[in-house]
């Protein structure tokens, strides 16, 4: 028999509308869930069951009385441990943080609540969301890695144990675990989603994102989440995207597909470039190889110099404080970034704008790019957390992406197909990466 946590978020709310499935039992669902796969998974960094059974409790009540529901009215949502949330421990994944306890809610997670969701809980980080990994374990095989830095969330939501997280990226902590663990990450336009209350490491690159089951879900969440927050400068004032209604809309004619190696295609496994090979042929006409222009080449170096430099102006504070609790990885990406000099940092900012009139030809000619997620399948081991070449790129230009869980690995793993679109224009992305899933699956 089916469990009420296996299913999509999509699948879900009409039913919790109508009364025909119960916050509560869902959210008992979700826990059973936790309590049978988290001992292995380690996908929660605080989870309070009699909180999140008064949640759903209080979501029923609200339903049978008549009074207005929210889009996510009794969805339970893990959220990932660097975003503040009233009440509970957000310990930032740093012993420095330890026992903290935040006040208010981070911009988003009010959004949540006013939405109706059930906040179940904090789902695992890796240090300050930089590269030292936490304790989760990849759900398809706990030998290896689940991805970075939003590993928790990806976990939590590939083991059924909530149909909707939240993360971060900054590199590529969004994409690489939803690739690894087999489920759809949903990384908006820079500046979607407000960032106050979130840990900040790299102002220019820090962006929220979703994970889900399928593209609708995650664009549900986004357009919930999206929105101006004065408190962001990133975000700015405009009426909320129509994603999930875009995104399940049908696409007026096939979408054109610009299959872009990257400069870092050296770095892809052979069952990577195999895969896209087939990907490719199987998407013609409708799917052209474009090699980016030569300045791309530079592009994850100046994404990395934004990064470290922000980075290290952001978390010295932690370093001066107690830089002996910090992992060796950390400490060496502060002093790293205190090296780069002003005018290279400066310059770096620059070619964001520059790369983006790049992409923008692309875009004219095509619905979306498509490229890998990352090199291949979840590596084995758990000391590192995944290569994020494959993100860094489209970090750097603020784009949105959107990895889908399309392909397996040689030890049939999941590996993500990533598609890009241009800035500003996620609901055309959603589209697309909907009638992809679909055209694959019926093909199968």
């Amino acid at each position: 028999m089916e469990s009420l946590a296996d299913l999509s978020a999509r699948d879900l709310l009409p039913r919790l509308a109508k009364g025909e499935v119960q916050a509560s039992a869902l959210t008992e669902a979700c826990l059973e869930r936790i309590a049978e796969r988290d001992t292995q998974v380690e996908a929660w960094a605080f989870l309070d069951p009699d909180f999140a059974r008064a949640q759903a409790r209080h979501a029923d009540e609200t339903r049978t009385s008549g009074r207005p529901i929210g889009p996510l009215h009794g969805l339970p949502i893990g959220i990932k441990d660097i975003i503040d949330t009233r009440g509970m421990l957000t310990e930032n994944g740093t012993l420095l943080d330890q026992g903290r306890r935040p006040k208010d809610d981070a911009a988003l997670v009010s959004r949540l609540r006013a939405a109706g969701a059930i906040i179940m809980g904090k789902t695992v980080t890796t240090e300050l969301a930089y590269f030292a990994p936490g304790k989760t374990k990849n759900p398809h095989d706990p030998s290896r890695t689940p991805g970075g830095s939003s590993s928790g969330s990806a976990a939590a939501v590939a083991a059924g144990m909530v149909p909707l997280a939240i993360g971060t990226q900054t590199t590529g902590s969004i994409i690489r675990p939803a690739s690894f663990c087999g489920v759809v990450g949903y990384k908006p336009t820079f500046g979607m989603i407000p960032r106050s209350g979130v840990v900040s490491q790299a102002p220019h690159l820090d962006t929220i994102g979703v994970f889900g089951r399928c593209v609708e879900d995650a664009a549900l969440l986004a357009e919930c989440l999206s929105g101006f927050d004065a408190n962001d400068p990133a975000t700015t004032s405009a009426p909320r995207p129509p994603l999930r209604s875009v995104a399940a809309s049908n696409a007026p004619v096939a979408p054109n597909f610009a299959f872009v190696k990257s400069p870092v295609w050296d770095q892809a496994e052979d069952v990577t470039r195999e895969a896209f090979g087939e990907l490719a042929e199987f998407l013609r006409p409708n799917c052209d190889e474009v090699v980016l222009p030569p300045p791309f080449a530079g592009g994850n170096a100046t994404h990395r110099t934004i990064m470290l430099a922000e980075l290290a102006k952001s978390f010295s504070p932690y370093y001066q404080r107690g830089k002996d609790q910090l992992s060796p990885q950390m400490r060496a990406a502060v002093e790293e970034g205190r090296t780069i000099l002003a005018h290279d940092y400066l310059a770096a900012c620059d070619w964001i704008e520059v790369f983006n009139a790049g992409l923008d030809e692309i875009f004219n000619r095509y619905d979306a790019i498509i490229t890998p997620a990352a090199p291949g399948e979840a590596p084995a081991g758990l000391g590192a957390t995944g290569n994020p070449a494959f993100c860094a790129l489209w970090t750097l230009c603020g784009t949105p992406a959107i990895t889908l869980p399309l392909l397996e690995g040689e030890n049939g793993l999941p590996m993500g197909v990533q598609l890009v679109g241009r800035r500003h224009d996620d609901g055309r992305l959603l589209r697309t990466a909907n009638w992809l899933a679909k055209r694959v699956s019926e093909a199968e």
